[in-house]
């Protein structure tokens, strides 16, 4: 591959192997997973289509303590359950027309053999260290726990039920020893602190060759950029073990021991690759070998390219094999200029999506918002519904539609057999050039936008010569037929530059005009005296209704997930939760609750959970941050009467003074209840 983030287009038959992230076997596959996966097969169709010999490969990130938990929970086994996910994910790419040439599992034999390959000679050459460090232990479970499993009160600002490395409400980091009143998540007990073996991956010691590496393997200048600063700030050694219980590959000169999901996961590519070479008959390590003339790429999210562009090019230099030839990174998804969010029904399932729309919607609308950055790029429903309708229906289709009738009713199914407009037709086809390198370059955006004036022109062409009217004067029959000609040919030309995109509508094309798979070199040759089928529509427009209903289905789903999310916390917290320390009648007495009216409600500005109480308790007003954002509307609670604790020492956070605490129960999420006194109290009533 060609050095620099804009490789040029070449022609000669380029060997590429490309992978997208592993989705991991713990939950359904989304919108916001579909952005990369979208602009890989896109990628992917586009090379092939050029005539190269491209493998787009995935699978399964099958292991770790979240997979192993959830499994339990359920009451089956880790397999069963990646079983589960494999069937389900497969179901939703395919749904979305993505085309793997292989899709695997991290839990294969495959994996299995080579994380133990590159393992064993990263030790053998010295990139391993072994040293004793100090992790949170789970007594009652028996397991040490990650930082995700433990949540206690943030060290910094004091906000409740934050996880062990980071804390929502004022964006603190720190370790799980920092955090106050820790909690194992999984059995409700404090974790201590127990001394491990642990192995680690001395990255520090490929600074050099990753900066080498760095300069020739098409990194967007903004990833180059972060890549500096964490080499200015030093290459930190990498641990790669975990203790038992795991759900994973056992180290094998280390019983007891496990691959941390993240060695393993990257290699999953390999290993998908490798059960792919033995069905098609490739030679594998002719294809991984350092001096191999073959690429190597992948799309990854902004999220993880710390993994992709130190750790991955690292291991796989030390074990002797290629490293990438490209790790192209892109944004997150946002929904309507926001985070994608359940309450307001924009946390789309891909499989909800798919009950609803044609997955080549999204598609196209996904590709005119992509570029080569790794900026966020929004799914604005209403301006989806507009483009789609007014790029798709009203100016691709519309062409074949406008065509297509007169070209059966009038000439008995067949084309002109001249091209009476050769320089129009040729100006369609010079676009060829730009276009590819739009896709090369992942420049989909651009690709759309140049596909889309095309489409233009040949509109106005049509609307210039007006063949529903020439077709009234039986002189001039024959222009209809050389201008209706010229139409479908300027379509099958748009078609060919979008079968990367819109493989169904390429499906469809091909079996109306009867013609082979299109190439992308079939936009150099027009198709003259040529029969075609009767024309039908080949995609409909997007009424909005099915916006709604696509909005309102995800609610529900999402109103279901949390009830039933609610009954298991609210059983767990019942057979789990340790009592608290005793205290005597006379610690109770000390505690002054209050009826308190709810005067203002506010949401805090970058707190995720908390909302601004403004509470009146008869002799005064108090500021109050509750943690009860995800169960209340601000605007719901104002005038409501709830119950405080108007003795509690005031308590300082990042947003502003605490005066006090609101009363409240139940499991969490949306089940949070304010403790509302009878009809009839009034502000600064004491409870008793």
């Amino acid at each position: 591959m060609n050095s620099g983030a804009n490789p040029p287009v070449e022609k000669k038959t380029r060997r590429i192997l490309m992978t997208s992230a592993l989705p991991y076997a713990n939950g359904p596959i989304h919108l916001g997973h579909m952005v990369e996966v979208i602009q890989a097969d896109i990628w992917a169709r586009f090379q092939k289509m050029r005539g190269h010999e491209c493998y787009y490969v995935c699978a399964e990130d099958a292991h770790g303590t979240p997979i192993m938990i959830r499994a339990r929970n359920e009451g089956i086994t880790p397999e069963q359950l990646i079983a589960r996910m494999y069937d389900e994910h497969r179901r939703d790419f395919t749904g979305f027309l993505v085309e793997h040439d292989n899709y695997h599992t991290t839990h294969s034999t495959e994996n299995r053999e080579l994380a133990t390959l590159i393992y064993e000679t990263l030790r053998d050459g010295g990139y391993i260290a072994r040293r004793t460090i100090r992790q949170a232990y789970d007594e009652k479970e028996g397991m040490f726990l990650p930082d995700r499993f433990i949540k206690g009160t943030c060290p910094r600002c004091g906000a409740d039920d934050q996880y062990g490395d980071n804390c929502e409400a004022c964006g603190a980091t720190y370790s799980p020893a920092d955090l106050k009143n820790p909690v194992s998540v999984i059995s409700g007990t404090t974790p201590v602190e127990r001394e491990s073996e642990h192995f680690f991956f001395t990255l520090d010691r490929f600074a050099d060759s990753l900066k080498a590496w760095m300069t020739q393997a098409g990194l967007h200048p903004a990833v180059r950029a972060k890549l500096e600063e964490w080499f200015e700030a030093g290459l930190q050694d990498w641990d790669i073990s975990r203790d038992a219980p795991y759900f994973g590959f056992e180290i094998p000169d280390a019983p007891g021991k496990f691959f941390y999901v993240w060695l393993d996961a990257p290699i999953g590519y390999l290993a998908s690759f490798k059960a792919l070479c033995a069905k098609r008959g490739l030679d594998f390590d002719e294809w991984l070998a350092p001096d191999s003339d073959t690429e190597m790429v992948h799309f990854i999210g902004k999220d993880i390219y710390y993994f992709h562009t130190l750790f991955w090019p690292a291991m796989l230099k030390g074990a002797g094999f290629r490293q990438p030839s490209g790790v192209f990174v892109h944004g997150f998804l946002t929904v309507n200029g926001a985070k994608m969010s359940k309450s307001r029904g924009t946390f789309i399932l891909a499989k909800t999506y798919l009950d609803h729309l044609d997955p080549e919607y999204l598609r196209y609308y996904f590709a005119g918002k992509l570029g080569p950055g790794v900026d966020d790029i929004d799914l604005n429903l209403e301006d989806f519904v507009a483009r789609v309708n007014a790029d798709l229906v009203g100016k691709v289709v519309n062409i074949a539609s406008r065509c297509a009738g007169f070209i059966n009713s009038r000439f008995d199914g067949k084309l002109a057999g001249v091209m009476k407009e050769p320089e129009l037709f040729a100006e369609f086809a010079t676009a060829a050039t730009g276009i590819a390198q739009a896709y090369e370059n992942r420049e989909y955006s651009r690709a759309m936008r140049d596909i889309m004036l095309l489409a233009d022109k040949a509109n106005q062409y049509i609307d210039a010569h007006k063949p529903w009217v020439l077709a009234k004067d039986p002189a001039r029959v024959t222009e209809v037929h050389d201008i209706c000609t010229v139409g479908l040919n300027l379509f099958r030309q748009l078609v060919v530059y979008l079968k990367p995109v819109l493989p169904k509508l390429a499906e469809r094309t091909e079996a109306f005009l009867q013609i082979e798979p299109l190439e992308w070199d079939d936009a150099q040759r027009p198709l003259l005296d040529h029969a075609i089928s009767a024309f039908k529509p080949l995609m409909t427009r997007i009424d909005p209704k099915q916006i709604d209903a696509l909005i309102e289905k995800t609610r529900e789903d999402v109103a279901k997930e949390n009830a039933t999310a609610g009954r298991k916390q609210a059983k767990a917290a019942q057979d789990v939760a340790p009592l608290a320390e005793t205290i005597s009648i006379d610690d109770f007495a000390r505690v002054d609750l209050r009826i308190a009216r709810i005067v203002k409600a506010e949401p805090v500005e970058g707190a995720d959970k908390l909302l601004r109480l403004t509470l009146d308790i008869g002799s005064e007003t108090r500021n109050v941050f509750a943690g009860i954002k995800s169960a209340y509307e601000p605007a719901a609670l104002e005038g409501r009467l709830t119950v405080m604790v108007a003795n509690l020492a005031p308590r300082k956070m990042r947003f502003g003074i605490s005066e006090g605490m609101v009363l409240a129960a139940g499991p969490g999420g949306k089940d949070i209840f304010i403790l509302e006194p009878d009809q009839g109290a009034q502000p600064g009533m004491r409870v008793k």
